[in-house]
């Protein structure tokens, strides 16, 4: 099953709204999985964002796939570029956790804020271009 006749087309305008509605949903999976995990002393904030960011990323595969894209690749050539892209946020998530949070002292959710800010750029100009971008 498709998006909604309203949610269709390809313009960049409607993509981002998509992208950021998806990252809404995501971020709520990401950031329920970090601060449950923080907060009651079961993981450490680094570890914690990796998983968050991991389960965040299945959210977003699914409902960007569908209502973000409109992917004319297949799931088996959009899947290994989205977890390629997936792969280079998760390096950069830990990178900049590891900085911003451990290095520099920034309460863990201050630096989780930046660094979704980064990793939110990122994502979106490279699955639009590569990962669910025109088919061959």
């Amino acid at each position: 099953m498709g998006p909604p006749a309203a949610m269709k087309g390809t313009g960049f305008l409607r993509q981002v709204t998509a992208f950021f509605g998806v990252g809404i949903l995501a971020a709520i999976t990401h950031y329920g999985t970090l601060i449950g995990l923080v907060e009651t002393g079961a993981m450490a904030v680094i570890p914690a964002t990796l998983l968050g960011y991991g389960l965040g990323g299945i959210v977003s595969y699914a409902l960007n796939r569908m209502m973000t894209f409109e992917a004319t690749r297949s799931h088996a050539e959009a899947g290994w570029r989205f977890a390629v892209v997936a792969g280079v946020g998760f390096v950069l998530t830990w990178l900049l956790m590891s900085f911003i949070h451990g290095q520099w002292g920034v309460p863990y959710l201050a630096a989780q804020v930046l660094t979704t800010g980064v990793v939110l750029v990122w994502s979106f100009l490279a699955h639009k271009y590569w990962s669910f971008g025109e088919g061959r």
